[in-house]
């Protein structure tokens, strides 16, 4: 957020000095509530560590004992208790018709008012009308969303006009090498597949 903002201060040409009170939020010490312990969220949880992150997670299963204690965080049972206690709430759930508008405006009320809701997930996992609401009316102080429902977000969206909420367009996996990897990946299981062997990366379906 405060990145975007103090870019466009930066290299404005109205710009004359920098206001010593511009001050942004700290990350460290800060609390992340990771909704969505998979493989991403672990490796999410695996960097926050390095910030000296308080770290809280809710998913489906609770991770082993061992991979709690290894990035130090703590198992929250009901989502809303997670909610609660998070100055940083990321979002890292598969689209499922479970997940669908999994935080709407009763999960948005729970949470401080100094929080910061991060989608990497899936557009549709958040009620955007509600969020949109939120933000105006300064229930969660902002937004950071990688994905939106639709991509990219008609032109007149109200989303697009706060000035708490920064949105990028789906660049999460963005890079030469993440897509590299990506594409190695298929290639391996389509040649698993065709040559009889075991699949390295099969979804099972629950």
């Amino acid at each position: 957020m405060y990145l975007h903002a103090g870019c466009q201060i930066a290299v404005s040409p109205d710009t004359k000095y920098f206001a010593v009170d511009w001050l942004g939020v700290e990350v460290t010490r800060a609390t992340l509530g990771i909704i969505g312990m998979g493989s991403i969220g672990y490796k999410v949880a695996q960097r926050a560590r390095a910030f000296n992150m308080r770290i809280l997670y809710h998913n489906r299963n609770r991770r082993r004992k061992e991979e709690e204690e290894a990035v130090g965080a703590h198992y929250c049972a009901k989502m809303e208790d997670l909610l609660q206690q998070s100055d940083f709430v990321m979002l890292v759930v598969n689209l499922t018709p479970e997940t669908h508008k999994l935080i709407g405006k009763k999960e948005l009320g729970l949470m401080k008012p100094t929080a910061t809701l991060i989608n990497i997930s899936r557009g549709a996992v958040i009620d955007q009308d509600a969020l949109v609401e939120a933000l105006q009316n300064k229930v969660i102080r902002a937004a950071a969303l990688d994905v939106t429902y639709p991509e990219p977000l008609p032109r007149d969206h109200p989303l697009l006009n706060l000035n708490n909420v920064i949105i990028t367009p789906h660049i999460g996996t963005a890079t030469v090498q993440a897509i590299r990897m990506m594409a190695e990946e298929a290639i391996a299981n389509m040649l698993a597949v065709l040559n009889g062997q075991p699949i390295p990366s099969e979804v099972f379906p629950k």
